[in-house]
Parts: structure tokens; C-alpha cells; sequence
């Protein structure tokens, strides 16, 4: 299973040299690469599973994500591999559920009743800029933008909670383990006691 997650952590997890690369960040590259950033603390995964986690759902645009997530991870003292790594929680397998809670949650609270279909239409067409303004002054808009508001808020709180949790279960075991080492280095072993022979009796004449 650890062999199976660290796997999917080095195919997903961008390097430095790839989010250097990128236009967006290539501004403040050398601020985002900042090994504090990189380092793996237990303040800094938290917030960098719900940074990434909250970007990712509700920033649905790929190639933004990444870039989003480690930005946002400057100013929130957050973990950059990981707040880029949680973006990868919203896919092609995971969007349309994602899609469509926020819409039911959205209307739900509006009080609408839009359709995602003009939404799908403009992904597949590669709209223009003026065809996405058109959309976001539409009754779909609000609808999805507040939905997805929503669920990646909860989202991003269930995470940071879960990643607190396994952090501190992680390192309690290890202070355990290191615990029980040094009392077994202090237990001095137990020496073999060897049996005496039994006495033999003469035999009576």
C-alpha cells in the first residue's frame, strides 16, 4: 500500500525544474521554489492538502491548477509538491461528479434551476473569451461558481483535518517506536540460569 501511494506521489507530483518552467510562475520561480516551501513539516502538509484540494475543485481549468496551488502556497506558508499534488483530486474521471454536486448545491441555494450542458458545450468547443463572459452572466454561472465555492471549502477543511490527524498518528508511532527501542537497549538481557545435576544417592547396601 505505502509502495503503491509513493508511486502515485512521484508519477503526479510536479519537479522543481517543470514548475520553473512554467510561464505562469516563472515570474516568482525563485520564491516558490524556496526549499522552505518543499519541506514536508507538520503545519506545512496540512495547509498543502487543503490549498491544493480547494484549488483544484474549484479552479476546473488544467494547466491552472498547478500553477494556482503553488502560487497560493507563498503567502499560506504551505507545502508546494503536495498543494500541487491534491490538484490531480479533480480529473477527467472526477470533474463531472464535481460538476454536477456543485450545480445541484448551487441551485439548491440560488434558488435555480440552470443547466451544466452550455458549460460542457464551451469546454468541448475551446470557447473564446467573449463566449466564457457570456456564460458568467448567465443564471448557469452563479449556480456552479457558488456550488463549487462550497464544495471545495468542505472539501479543503475535511482534508486539512485528515492530513492533521495522519501526520500526528505518523509521527506518535515513531516517538513509540524509538520509545520501545531505547527500552530495549536499556533492559539488560536475562543471563541463562544453568541447572545444577541433581545429587545422586548412593544406592543402600
Amino acid at each position: 500500500m505505502k509502495r503503491h501511494i509513493a508511486r502515485i506521489y512521484r508519477d503526479n507530483v510536479p519537479s522543481r525544474e517543470s514548475l520553473e518552467q512554467n510561464r505562469f510562475i516563472r515570474p516568482v520561480a525563485h520564491r516558490v521554489l524556496a526549499p522552505e516551501l518543499w519541506r514536508f513539516t507538520r503545519r506545512s502538509v496540512p495547509r498543502g492538502v487543503a490549498l491544493g484540494t480547494l484549488v483544484g475543485i474549484f479552479l476546473l481549468i488544467p494547466g491552472l491548477q498547478i500553477a494556482g496551488a503553488a502560487l497560493l502556497a507563498l503567502p499560506c506558508r504551505a507545502n508546494v509538491p503536495i498543494a500541487a499534488a491534491m490538484t490531480f483530486l479533480s480529473n477527467p474521471a472526477t470533474t463531472p461528479f464535481l460538476v454536477g454536486l456543485s450545480l445541484y448545491i448551487g441551485n439548491n441555494l440560488l434558488g435555480r434551476s440552470a443547466d451544466i450542458s452550455r458549460f460542457y458545450a464551451l469546454i468541448e468547443n475551446h470557447a473564446s473569451v467573449g463566449e466564457w463572459t457570456s456564460w458568467l452572466l448567465s443564471d448557469a454561472a452563479p449556480a456552479l461558481l457558488v456550488g463549487l465555492f462550497v464544495v471545495s471549502v468542505v472539501s479543503a477543511a475535511i482534508g486539512y483535518l485528515i492530513a492533521s490527524f495522519a501526520w500526528r498518528a505518523r509521527i506518535g508511532a515513531k516517538w513509540k517506536a524509538r520509545a520501545q527501542e531505547r527500552a530495549d537497549r536499556r533492559t539488560p538481557p536475562v543471563a541463562a540460569v544453568a541447572e545444577e545435576p541433581a545429587p545422586v544417592q548412593a544406592a543402600p547396601l
